[in-house]
């Protein structure tokens, strides 16, 4: 196996196939990236459950296949210096790296060793921009639930309607709901849940450019094809909560509020709370104002925030994170808070317009002043 390629180009993709890399792994092969060199060189990392797989143009002189150690061979590249990288390997897997004065050897894993990325069937499709795709992963990624216990929704919901796609990410204590039109959904209307772990690479290998991005649905695993990328993972099975349910919509408190108002003034409370120290936001709207409080051994906190509305004296108490997280991802300046009692969840939605964002955050029962 013989090819020369830009160093630049060549770090760039081993980069980005190496996210799939197992760090550790019983199987020495899981912790090596695979090297195809034929017309263009292509380079994967695979660790059981997610697959990357990126090619990138190389002047190929000899075809081959082999894997190598992910870690030893990205540091071998990352320190030669700006030039045109020479790689060969020998019969005996014995691999030489050649750029400018410097030189390097290493010793291959048989190809063979390497497990075979999953082929996924083109069962259904949709085609989305890279910048709105990773828009709508960032604003409802952090939402996605850590338990283990309900696996289903450790991962992102996905619904491609005729021309819409809404993501879906809930934890049990808030939940977060993205929607954009589509041009043209592909193949009908569609939905699976991907995990969550999957997702962040999708987010880091989108560009911010509106360059197409496609998503295939097979029968057990996703295909997110980004440019020369590609990610394949399990689906994630299950019975996903019913978010349409779950989201009340008859509440008669509504509220505007500007985002990062009321953003700081929950930071500035929130200065008296740590992981040792917890306590909720205590909020009581009122007319055209938000009275904010924490109370911790640490100390006591108190600001106002002007909104614009009635809010009848309703005291709430929120987890500061999640109201934060809420507000900080909510693609708005201005929004609409939905509220009904002290126990109720509330609803941040846009203030006017078609509703492409909505998030719901579980209220914290305050104890008694």
């Amino acid at each position: 196996m013989r090819f020369s390629c830009e160093k630049a180009i060549l770090l760039s993709a081993i980069n980005t196939a190496s996210r799939a890399v197992s760090p550790k792994s019983s199987i020495p092969a899981l912790e090596g990236l695979l090297l195809q060199a034929d017309s263009r060189l292509t380079i994967s990392g695979y660790n059981m459950q997610t697959g990357i797989r990126t090619a990138v143009d190389a002047s190929v002189t000899e075809d081959g296949c082999l894997a190598v150690n992910a870690r030893l061979f990205g540091d071998m590249i990352r320190r030669l210096p700006d030039d045109v990288v020479s790689f060969s390997c020998d019969s005996s897997l014995n691999i030489t790296l050649i750029c400018g004065d410097a030189s390097y050897n290493m010793t291959a894993i048989p190809a063979d060793d390497y497990p075979d990325l999953p082929e996924v069937e083109d069962e259904y499709s949709v085609s989305i921009s890279q910048r709105l795709l990773k828009t709508m992963i960032s604003e409802t990624s952090f939402a996605v639930s850590t338990n283990e216990a309900r696996p289903v929704h450790t991962g992102s919901l996905f619904e491609i309607e005729e021309q819409s796609l809404t993501v879906v990410s809930v934890d049990g204590f808030r939940l977060a709901l993205r929607r954009e039109k589509l041009e043209n959904s592909g193949s009908g209307a569609f939905r699976f849940v991907a995990p969550g772990s999957a997702l962040n690479e999708v987010e880091k290998i989108c560009g911010d450019a509106d360059d197409p991005a496609s998503i295939t649905l097979g029968s057990r695993h996703l295909l997110f094809e980004v440019g020369p990328t590609q990610l394949i993972c399990r689906r994630l099975e299950g019975e996903f909560l019913d978010y349409r349910a779950a989201i009340p919509r008859t509440n008669p408190i509504i509220l505007t509020a500007d985002s990062k108002s009321l953003m700081a003034s929950i930071d500035r409370v929130s200065v008296v709370i740590s992981d040792k120290q917890k306590s909720p936001v205590r909020c009581v709207f009122e007319l055209d104002k938000a009275t904010l409080s924490a109370k911790t051994a640490s100390g006591e906190a108190r600001d106002i925030c002007r909104v614009e509305g009635d809010g009848n004296g309703l005291e709430i108490g929120f987890n500061n994170r999640y109201l934060m997280d809420a507000l900080k991802y909510a693609p708005a300046d201005k929004v609409r808070l939905e509220l009904n009692t002290g126990i109720s969840p509330c609803i941040i939605a846009p203030v006017e317009g078609e509703e492409n964002f909505l998030y719901m955050v579980l209220p914290v029962r305050l104890k008694n002043s």
